[in-house]
């Protein structure tokens, strides 16, 4: 190995699985190593697909495409509906050897994860090494990454996209402006369509522009996000990496066969979906205090919102009233959505108030509030022993029924960060 330049202040790599679920599927089954294998979907329904090798890249599939274009493209591909406990053993094994380097590490996904290495009086071993080693073990358990080292997460992103697959991208510290200033906006991880139209409305096409914008602009934007959007894109923002917590988040997301074009659709799965997230949080003795929206669209880009709760919450027939002006944030008339997500953080132990007399006769706005909340946790507990003992079919609100026939199968629980 050639030497390395030196290294001064905060490292940061963000490790990401090549193509996962297909290299998992080629691991297990020696005979499609080298042929296009597609994850997902199904060559003769509806569905999208949810990854692919990159020998099936090489003729124009991507992730989220829908499933008749990808056998259009690729016909003599492989196609296989996916086996997620195995792909969360092989996660389980790349984690392992990220904790032996560091207790540093987030987690973002099945297959993906930041990793704080920055060398101290301790450990001086500089971290492009440690990335050489981590992509070296990773691949004696039969799958493969790509690394990018930064200084910030921002850049470590970016920069674990530049050169795949296998590849490691080092932005060394001191050229993150240079490193940053030619890409496009959309590099930029929460940076949707409708910022990215924003942005190039007023003539921001890369991260350079975005980094020099003046702050009123940026301000109608991002909102009080702005001085954060232009740190990273100026590759100086200073986020730390997460330490896992033993419950970060309960949500549920789903993907759909046909992409949602309208409001209503779009509240119907939301509606649909929150059902889920309020039952687990209930079944662990949970309460939030932010519900999150996530949001998938056709070109793949995803975008994010947050919105705090009135009261730590298990209930989600009070979220309802919020995510109206939430899809109004993430989504204009003419977008299409292929993913939605739900997720609750910011968890208080669950706890009975007890009710006296005199509660009972108070009639104040926050008294009725109350009220109306005690006869949704009645009819949800309700619900909720129908569904235990008869299967989640047993019960089924409007917006469920609205949406039969509309999921592609993919969907899944607690699957990444909403932030």
């Amino acid at each position: 190995m050639m030497p390395l330049e030196p290294w001064s202040g905060r490292a940061i790599l963000l490790v990401d699985l090549d193509a996962f679920f297909a290299s998992v599927e080629q691991l297990d089954h020696p005979a499609w190593r080298g042929k296009p294998v597609i994850v997902g979907g199904d060559a003769h329904r509806h569905g999208v697909v949810s990854t692919c090798s990159y020998e099936a890249r090489a003729f124009g599939v991507r992730s989220a495409m829908p499933a008749s274009t990808a056998a259009r493209l690729c016909p003599d591909a492989i196609w296989t509906p996916g086996h997620f406990d195995r792909y969360r053993e092989v996660s389980r094994q790349v984690m392992a050897i990220l904790h032996d380097e560091t207790p540093l590490v987030q987690q973002v996904s099945i297959d993906e994860a930041f990793v704080d290495v920055t060398p101290n009086s301790l450990n001086t071993e500089h971290p492009v090494a440690i990335a050489l080693r981590i992509q070296k073990r990773v691949a004696q358990l039969g799958v493969t990454c790509s690394i990018g080292v930064g200084t910030t997460k921002a850049v470590a992103k970016i920069a674990s996209d530049q050169d795949k697959p296998r590849g490691i991208t080092v932005v060394y510290p001191g050229t993150e402006g240079a490193f940053m200033a030619p890409l496009p906006v959309r590099d930029l991880s929460g940076i949707g369509p409708a910022a990215e139209a924003a942005l190039k409305s007023r003539g921001i096409r890369t991260l350079g522009e975005l980094a020099g914008a003046s702050q009123s602009v940026l301000t109608r934007i991002f909102g009080i996000r702005a001085e954060e959007m232009r740190a990273r894109a100026k590759g100086v923002d200073q986020s730390e990496v997460e330490l896992e917590d033993a419950v970060k988040s309960i949500s549920h997301e789903t993907t759909f066969a046909e992409d949602l074009v309208s409001e209503d659709e779009i509240l119907a799965a939301l509606y649909s979906l929150s059902s889920n997230v309020g039952r687990r949080l209930r079944m662990k003795g949970l309460k939030g205090r932010t519900l999150a929206v996530r949001m998938r669209y056709d070109d793949r880009s995803v975008r994010s919102i947050q919105r705090p709760l009135p009261a730590p919450s298990d209930d989600e027939l009070s979220w309802r009233a919020l995510f109206p002006a939430m899809v109004d944030e993430l989504w204009a008339p003419g977008m299409k959505v292929r993913l939605l997500g739900v997720a609750v953080t910011g968890f208080d132990e669950l706890q009975q108030p007890s009710e006296t007399l005199f509660d009972a006769l108070d009639s104040t706005p926050e008294a009725l509030a109350a009220t109306e909340s005690q006869k949704n946790q009645r009819l949800l507990a309700a619900t909720d022993a129908l569904k235990q003992r008869f299967g989640e079919g047993a019960v089924r609100f409007g917006s469920d029924i609205k949406l039969d026939g509309r999921g592609t199968g993919s969907s899944s629980k607690n699957p990444a960060d909403y932030k």
